[in-house]
């Protein structure tokens, strides 16, 4: 796990280096601020580390997502080997008293759930993480106004988040409960003796009644989960997209002292600022669907 830690934070550095080196094509090669000619050697330079840190970067994230896969599908047969020796000790009370479709599930859909959120939603919310702090300083050190325009509304955000993600949560436990007794039936009406029983008692539309009362609720739940959240997302989502457009306002304020910071402020930093912005979205957003 240090590696893949160790992995995501050496990415993460190198991706934050881009805006500056961004910030040094316009102020320095393409347009240098002393009002000299464009130094086309400095330029090759510059670009040259632009095109090599995506390919470090691709291939330090192939190592990390083997690193990950390994980790998650090793401890994902651990745990299913261990719940399986568990289940054999149990007494035979328990057998008699759960039903097998629900004892399969917990085998079969909860063990997998648990891959995922080693392999995917760790990972993620560790490389996320650290991409948007990598982000904040890369901003922070680009112009600390504009920085504070960018983030003013993350705390409002978090609050909103907190809330949807706990109803989020709760609907969760109830599709996973729903898709527990679906499994459920699916084992009791479809094996031989529940077969038998239908056919000699009649039951067979009563079966197929209770089955699809449970598969209406199932997809309910799934409806329900799928959109809770999808306005408050709709809203960040169009808070970023108009970001930019506050900045480039911002920045002429700034150019023209209306607001501090506008004599540090070149078209370099300008650039480079509204690139890690936009490289922020995705990341964030992402940390946020996790929540929700």
């Amino acid at each position: 796990m240090l590696l893949v830690v160790l992995a995501v934070v050496a990415a993460a550095a190198l991706t934050a280096v881009v805006p500056f080196l961004t910030k040094e094509v316009f102020d320095r090669a393409l347009f240098p601020l002393d009002g000299g000619p464009p130094r086309l050697g400095l330029l090759g330079w510059l670009v040259a580390g632009m095109v090599a840190i995506p390919l470090v970067t691709a291939l330090i994230g192939i190592a990390q997502n083997y690193l990950t896969s390994v980790i998650g599908n090793s401890a994902m047969a651990d745990l299913r080997g261990d719940l399986f020796a568990h289940l054999q000790r149990m007494e035979l009370g328990f057998f008699t008293g759960t039903r097998t479709g629900s004892i399969q599930s917990r085998l079969a859909n909860d063990v997998a759930g648990v891959r995922t959120v080693l392999t995917d939603v760790a990972t993620s919310i560790l490389q996320n993480t650290v991409t948007v702090s990598a982000a904040f300083v890369s901003m922070l050190l680009l112009s600390w106004p504009l920085t504070v325009l960018t983030v003013v509304l993350m705390p409002l955000f978090v609050v909103i988040q907190v809330r949807v993600g706990r109803r989020r949560q709760r609907l969760a436990r109830r599709t996973q409960e729903s898709l527990s007794e679906m499994t459920a039936i699916t084992e009791e009406a479809l094996s031989v003796s529940g077969i038998l029983l239908a056919k000699v008692f009649n039951r067979a539309d009563a079966e197929t009644e209770r089955y699809r009362r449970a598969n209406r609720e199932q997809t309910l739940l799934q409806v329900q989960q799928a959109m809770t959240g999808r306005t408050f997302m709709a809203v960040v989502q169009t808070f970023f997209a108009i970001t930019p457009a506050l900045i480039y306002l911002a920045a002429g304020f700034m150019v023209t002292g209306g607001l501090a910071g506008g004599a540090a402020l070149s078209a370099g930093t300008l650039i480079a600022f509204t690139t890690v912005q936009a490289r922020l979205q995705q990341p964030l957003m992402q940390l946020m669907r996790v929540s929700l």
